[in-house]
């Protein structure tokens, strides 16, 4: 009986025990400190579990993966050469950035910016004259691609990669703007103008509060009881930006449906596994997974069985998705990605998270070390890294590293180093633009075939390049985001 008596007992303390450390604050594991009490200073610490998904987006689990040429290249660029590389998890779009996407941000833009800063929403607008040819009539799509309700869920063209580059960093504030207001901190403010609207780098820098509804309390007993929120809060998302070639060909491929343990079943020409599309319905097998050309003149089959069904680009979300839920990796438009394009770049780029077109920056501070006023449309002001300061580093020497091993003067074979000239960054003597070459720093990657091309564009390791500044009617983007804490959702954090 004094057995039982004392196992009771001991079950009892331990029931107790546990319920008056679960009502323990808790306290930092190398100072004891308890976190969040005001009484000793209000170090804050907010409870955390996983990042959110930002609209759009869906979640691509990283991993290893060739990347390049997958069959013999007609062109004979040889600029994708297989490399074993690792792309770190991130988000991708679910689908093209549609047409309805783009016109909700240009009209942002005119209400904001229309008044006193027009050009601001000039320069955003697509160049709907990319539908012109010599020798075809294609003059309707012209006035009714972009805003006919009709064509309001197909990819929007026209764009050049600055202006998608743009459309990205606006899409990162309106997003974090309602989440602010979602948590209750923020309220709706429709009469935001010129430079006082909301841009997340102002707001964490203090120099954006816009209408407060209800700021977090502050437990610094220095502070005044109430506060903004900051990035250790987790509210707020990275930024969107474009994905980088790497990424987006990693995501096209979706192997993460091709494996078994860790070993790849079968190496994809293109988004699915061999060349026509296996699902468990018989009913759809040989159907078109992807909006392409598939001859000379033939853009969508013959009247009464068409093919594809798509004479242009069709809708965001047409065929099947990928193994990662990815819409139109293959077909529709081709889509911009991030990198300056090199022909070398498979070779010189790193074996993790590769990516080519670093320029590195830091925020103007004043003689006194603080931020500079904002912009004019309420943004913060950046400059390049001085050599100066990056003296002495490791892991690079300089700011404009777009040509580093592929048109720099370290690349370059015989040159007089005494004679370097004044712009070391310019590829002029390995690339003369204009006349032994189109490649330039302003270069850019676009990956994917669209509806205009063949089928050997559809692989997504086929690689091809567009100043940053054109556009044409074939070439589109999605938006990606980088993944914060572990690789795996529940894992690493």
């Amino acid at each position: 009986m004094a057995k039982y008596l004392k196992l009771a007992s001991f079950a009892l303390f331990a029931a107790i025990f546990t319920m008056l450390s679960s009502c323990t604050k808790e306290a930092s594991r190398s100072t004891g400190w308890e976190y969040n009490n005001p009484k000793n200073g209000g170090f804050e610490v907010v409870p955390y579990k996983e990042p959110i998904t930002g609209p759009g987006l869906v979640f691509i689990e990283g991993g290893t993966f060739t990347m390049g040429r997958m069959s013999d290249d007609p062109m004979y660029e040889w600029n994708n050469i297989p490399r074993r590389v690792t792309i770190p998890s991130f988000y991708m779009d679910e689908t093209e950035v549609a047409n309805i996407d783009y016109v909700e941000y240009l009209y942002w833009l005119n209400r904001v910016f229309g008044t006193n800063y027009p050009e601001v929403y000039r320069k955003a607008l697509p160049d709907t004259l990319v539908w012109r040819e010599k020798l075809a009539y294609n003059e309707p799509l012209i006035e009714t691609y972009l805003r006919h309700p009709a064509y309001r869920n197909y990819p929007v063209v026209g764009i050049s990669w600055t202006q998608a580059s743009d459309y990205c960093l606006w899409r990162t504030d309106r997003v974090n703007e309602m989440m602010l207001i979602k948590s209750g901190i923020l309220d709706f403010d429709p009469a935001q103008k010129n430079e006082n609207n909301f841009n997340t780098e102002a707001y964490l820098a203090g120099q954006y509060d816009g209408l407060v509804n209800k700021p977090l309390p502050d437990l610094n007993p220095n502070g005044t009881g109430e506060r903004r929120v900051r990035i250790e809060d987790g509210i707020m998302l990275p930024k969107y930006r474009l994905p980088t070639e790497a990424e987006w060909e990693f995501a096209a491929y979706g192997l993460i449906g091709n494996t078994h343990f860790e070993r790849v079943v079968e190496r994809r020409i293109y988004p699915w596994n061999g060349t026509i599309l296996r699902t468990d319905d018989k009913k759809y097998y040989g159907s078109f997974v992807a909006n392409f050309k598939r001859g000379r003149g033939d853009y969508m089959g013959v009247a009464g069985n068409l093919n594809d069904g798509a004479e242009i680009p069709s809708e965001v979300g047409s065929y099947w998705p990928n193994d990662y839920g990815l819409y139109n990796m293959a077909g529709n438009v081709s889509e911009w990605v991030l990198d300056v394009y090199r022909p070398l770049s498979f070779e010189d780029v790193s074996d993790f998270a590769p990516y080519r077109g670093n320029v590195f920056q830091t925020r103007i501070t004043d003689a006194e070390g603080y931020l500079v006023p904002k912009d004019s449309l309420g943004r913060i002001k950046y400059r390049q890294v001085s050599e100066e300061e990056a003296m002495g580093r490791f892991n690079y020497r300089k700011a404009n590293n777009i040509n580093y091993l592929d048109g720099d003067y370290q690349s370059l074979i015989g040159v007089d180093w005494a004679q370097k000239g004044e712009d070391e960054n310019n590829t002029q003597k390995m690339y003369e633009y204009g006349v032994t070459s189109l490649i330039s720093d302003k270069a850019r990657v676009y990956k994917g075939g669209s509806w205009k091309d063949a089928a050997f564009y559809l692989s997504p390791a086929s690689r091809r390049y567009l100043d940053e500044d054109k556009s044409t009617n074939f070439i589109g983007f999605r938006c990606a985001m980088s993944r914060v804490g572990g690789s795996a959702p529940g894992k690493g954090r």
